[in-house]
């Protein structure tokens, strides 16, 4: 009996170690950031405030999960990232059951490992979300230092180096959502004070209505290029007027499992999509497309007082889209 335990405790001692414990234990020094670099043709300015987004992305490191987040380091070391965003559904395909479900290791703990991925991550929820425990999402906001999601919704004055600043705002887009009214397994979602959320949102943009750019995060996008291309008209319907009314310059969303950049006729705001954390999914080319990959990714947003530069890069490591918009509101891509 004793033989057999031995023989066991040395089998377990000897086996190769599993792919989330090597990651953790695989030490990164200056040498891999050197020799890993993503090539940006947009001019870097001292008094940028750089910040990532990526959505969609909680599978356990399957798809592209883990290829995405080895770049998102490499780009928050090379460009001096202050923040992350999520652009939610943080956990597929029912979200979390408390602060201690093994999802967060499994799923993010051990999938953002990278050194210069610990920094604030703020996050929004997403329709898988709901689908678990959405509180704990919140809550764990006390557990971890770098996930921050004080409620379902929120906001962020930042103060840019050089004079002025950035105002981001944090929805949560299901509740917004009139298309989850009689959907069975999203009636969490009903559950929630749409109005009162739409109040605070004004108020909210008209607080801060001389930041010099205001930039709205939702999970769900307004417009799309992707799968749900002519079924945004209901959410589009409730949130669009307001950021119409307020002059938001640009809204990032997730939700499409791909990477988009859509103008639509007639509007002045920049409408984003960064759902490319893990799996993808088909894109189309419709009539207010700029810019529709599927691809997986995240992207790379830097601001200053006169410009807003927005990048896609993917799980490879290249820029495959750059947008850059003027406060004057000239744009170049």
């Amino acid at each position: 009996m004793k033989l057999i335990q031995l023989l066991t405790l040395t089998t377990m001692l000897c086996a190769p170690l599993t792919q989330a414990q090597s990651a953790q234990q695989e030490v990164l020094g200056e040498h891999y950031y050197q020799t890993n670099q993503i090539q940006s043709s947009l001019t870097e300015s001292g008094d940028n405030y750089t910040f990532l987004v990526v959505g969609d992305w909680g599978r356990n490191g399957h798809f592209a999960q883990r290829s995405v987040a080895k770049w998102m380091d490499i780009a928050a070391y090379q460009f001096d990232a202050e923040m992350i965003i999520s652009t939610g559904d943080n956990f597929y395909d029912n979200g979390i059951a408390s602060v201690n479900d093994p999802y967060w290791q499994t799923s993010y703990e051990n999938i953002y490992h990278g050194p210069h991925l610990f920094i604030d991550w703020y996050v929004v929820l997403g329709n898988h979300d709901y689908r678990g425990n959405w509180q704990a999402q919140i809550d764990y906001s006390a557990v971890s230092r770098r996930w921050n999601m004080p409620a379902q919704y929120f906001d962020k004055l930042i103060s840019l180096e050089e004079g002025g600043s950035v105002h981001l705002v944090f929805l949560d887009t299901s509740p917004l959502n009139p298309d989850y009214q009689h959907e069975a397994k999203y009636q969490e979602t009903q559950r929630q004070d749409s109005k009162a959320q739409l109040a605070w949102f004004e108020q909210t943009l008209k607080r801060h209505k001389n930041a010099d750019w205001t930039i709205v995060i939702g999970h769900h996008p307004l417009y799309s290029s992707g799968k749900r291309y002519g079924k945004t008209s209901a959410v589009r319907g409730v949130i669009e007027p307001l950021l119409e009314q307020y002059e938001v310059d640009a809204y990032i969303a997730g939700h499409e499992h791909d990477l988009q950049h859509n103008k639509p006729a007639g509007s002045s705001v920049e409408h984003f999509v960064s759902g490319g954390g893990s799996e993808i999914r088909p894109v189309g080319q419709r009539e207010f497309t700029a810019f529709a990959k599927s691809s997986a990714g995240f992207a790379l947003v830097r601001v200053n007082q006169q410009q807003f530069t927005l990048e896609f890069i993917d799980d490879k490591g290249e820029v495959i889209y750059q947008y850059a918009l003027d406060k004057n509101r000239e744009s170049a891509q």
